[in-house]
């Protein structure tokens, strides 16, 4: 059986979502600790669960309805297509850090308790203490501006430069909040968006929602359904836009193009219920939750739209 130590965010409601039919087969593209396919697995699916984090993989139960792969879910469709499992049912995304790689001191994603500062989910390639240790200050606070949306990107980024080398998360939220003036009694510690930054620069996870909402496409047959959780707005707004431009509903061709241009490929998804927020229940039992959002669409018949620049393949 799969151990989750963690409920899902949102677990309910997206279960309500994906209306599983037993037989069905579906993905859950961030797996973690097994929540939602497990959950999947009750309604009578059978579940393909992706995660680049090689501890998720290695922590999960063997069951007789899941089929676990050690990659990126921007690489599904791929290699999904290529073991005949394709087309599928639903797809299931829950965008972010996992709450067993916050929990965990050594991963280095938390200040909240001290360890190295890693920050990778794949655990390899460049640490965040490589990055913050070798790039340029002004890389830094471009990076720190542009994933956390830190006024005082640029002061940070000088202090952390000053400080090298930083080897430990909570070296790292001490410059950060002696740059940005943090007071014991503030609401909330400016670490936070920092943390923030660095993480989905050293994951590349914006880069990789894209990919994965293009793997989606490819991978759903007519009628399947995409769920979505995401836990900011920078995560959100490409969601959006995503199914906004797929569903019909953005501009396909510039405005000064003639009348005669193509409108584009037809719809690929159509929304199927409004963006879901955690309720005041679940927010109090999970804080987490206080920033997820929840969206959902509906596979068409069209076929996926071309495959742009940067897609996975």
């Amino acid at each position: 059986m799969i151990v989750a130590p963690h409920v899902p965010v949102l677990l309910d409601e997206v279960v309500a979502a994906l209306a599983i039919v037993p037989g069905e087969t579906h993905v859950d593209g961030t797996f973690g600790a097994g929540g939602y396919s497990a959950a999947m697995i009750a309604g009578g699916a059978e579940v393909c669960g992706f995660d680049r984090d090689p501890a998720a993989i290695a922590a999960a139960k063997p069951h007789a309805q899941l089929r676990l792969f050690e990659a990126r879910f921007s690489e599904m469709a791929t290699i999904l297509e290529g073991k005949n499992l394709a087309p599928v049912d639903g797809v299931t995304l829950d965008i972010g850090v996992s709450s067993m790689q916050l929990d965990q001191a050594e991963r280095g994603f938390s200040f909240q308790s001290d360890g190295p500062l890693d920050m990778r989910m794949a655990q390899s390639g460049e640490t965040a203490a490589d990055f913050l240790n070798g790039a340029p200050e002004e890389t830094i606070a471009d990076i720190i501006y542009r994933y956390g949306d830190e006024p005082k990107s640029r002061r940070i980024a000088r202090a952390i430069v000053a400080a090298r080398p930083l080897e430990r998360t909570g070296d790292l939220a001490n410059v950060v909040r002696r740059a940005t003036g943090y007071k014991p009694h503030d609401k909330k510690d400016p670490a936070t968006r920092t943390f923030q930054a660095i993480r989905i620069h050293i994951n590349g996870e914006l880069d990789e929602l894209e990919g994965g909402l293009a793997a989606a496409e490819r991978l759903l047959k007519p009628g399947g359904r995409l769920a979505i959780v995401t836990f900011h707005s920078l995560e959100d707004r490409i969601v959006k836009q995503f199914l906004r431009t797929r569903g019909g509903s953005a501009p396909a061709v510039s405005r000064h193009a003639p009348d005669t241009a193509s409108r584009g490929p037809a719809a690929s998804f159509e929304s199927v219920a409004k963006p879901v927020r955690a309720s005041a229940d679940e927010i109090e039992r999970n804080p987490r939750s206080r920033s997820a959002t929840l969206r959902v669409a509906r596979r068409t018949g069209a076929p996926a739209w071309p495959a742009r620049k940067g897609d996975a393949s």
